[in-house]
């Protein structure tokens, strides 16, 4: 069957609301604003239950399909009948596809009216709660992994409020989707790609486990649980923290406060690095420093390197680390610079933006603050 238009843009309207702090690109997250907000209530009242089952194709058919499925029997055993089964309760979800297309070109970034969404009073109180509920947990986290708690707070904080939003969406359908219709974009193949492998990994981990992977519900991207774990992070870095024999991301915090660490472990954290993640800093009319700006999301520069650029911290950086310059763009306001350390480059790997990491960041001290003040 065909949805309405009405019909289409709610799903795509309320995925947008629901979905807001799973991992997708800062400029998406920027461009939702209070128009959507008053979008969604307008069409909600004309569309009665919002239905999150999508459209029926018939995948099997696609030649990009069928090459998966082999690809999945050969490669890992999988009988191809029970694939093909499986396959026939696979929906195509149009609001995955409009969410993850590009922005709009020529809208500014604008951090502070991104960070304005994360850091504010429902999410820090919600954080002081959790952190406050599950201190030990916290913890112990920070002494096995060299996490400090209020980044792993932050993390949480940032990607569902705690697991208020962890997403309604059937993982299997989005990644169908994304795997096999993704739209028009530059990055289109990288991306199916991508997609093509989490829906692989989404596969073995229902094997594996024993379960329905219809069961399993996440992000319209199809990030999973309070951290939102793609499937295939989950088979990488989530741990069973609270020991109970199973690994269960959206509904146990223990779990999930574990796996963030582990993810940020291995994704380079230092636990000796106990000092600031960044650095405020200030740029010189020279502009030499801009040598040093979009150059990866690594740190990669001396101290010295950015010094002689022209770029001046408020306080001393330690010796013996490498850095790298972070800007933060304010729309037609002036753009903040910061001096981020390895461990603040660590985050963005959980969310490939400097947007993302400082949100985490900012979040996580916000939390911290206000449990001190309590």
């Amino acid at each position: 069957m065909k949805f309405s238009k009405p019909r289409i843009l709610a799903l795509t309207l309320l995925a947008a609301a629901v979905a807001a702090a799973a991992l997708v690109p800062a400029e998406l997250l920027a461009a939702q604003s209070k128009k959507v907000k008053k979008a969604i209530k307008a069409v909600a009242k004309k569309t009665p239950g919002i239905d999150y089952t999508g459209e029926f194709v018939n995948f099997g058919q696609w030649k990009e399909v069928q090459q998966f499925l082999d690809e999945m029997v050969a490669k890992h055993g999988f009988e191809r009948k029970e694939l093909d089964a499986m396959l026939q309760q696979v929906r195509y979800v149009d609001a995955a596809v409009q969410l993850v297309k590009p922005a709009p070109p020529g809208k500014p970034k604008n951090w502070h009216a991104y960070s304005s969404r994360f850091i504010e009073p429902i999410r820090i109180n919600a954080g002081v709660a959790f952190w406050n509920q599950h201190r030990d947990t916290l913890a112990r986290a920070e002494s096995q992994y060299g996490v400090p708690a209020e980044i792993i707070v932050g993390i949480l904080g940032v990607e569902t409020i705690y697991g208020r939003d962890t997403g309604r969406f059937r993982v299997m359908d989005v990644l169908t989707t994304l795997a096999f219709a993704y739209p028009l974009a530059p990055n289109r193949e990288a991306r199916m790609a991508f997609f093509r492998g989490e829906l692989e990994a989404t596969l073995l981990h229902a094997r594996n486990t024993g379960s329905d992977p219809f069961a399993l519900l996440g992000s319209y991207a199809g990030a999973v649980g309070l951290p939102q774990f793609m499937p295939g992070n989950i088979a990488k870095y989530a741990v069973d923290f609270d020991g109970d024999g199973k690994v269960d991301l959206r509904n146990s915090p223990g779990d999930a406060i574990g796996s963030v660490a582990a993810f940020l472990v291995g994704h380079g954290w230092q636990r000796e690095q106990t000092g600031p993640l960044v650095y405020t800093a200030r740029v010189s009319p020279s502009r030499a420093w801009e040598a040093y700006v979009n150059q990866g999301l690594e740190a990669k520069y001396r101290r010295e390197d950015l010094s002689t650029a022209g770029v001046v911290t408020t306080s001393s950086l330690p010796e013996g680390m490498l850095y790298g310059l972070v800007d933060l763009q304010n729309g037609s306001d002036p753009t903040e610079y910061w001096v981020g350390t390895p461990n603040f480059y660590t985050i963005t790997q959980y969310n490939r933006s400097y947007f993302y990491a400082m949100s985490v960041v900012e979040l996580g001290r916000a939390v911290s603050l206000s449990r001190k003040e309590l």
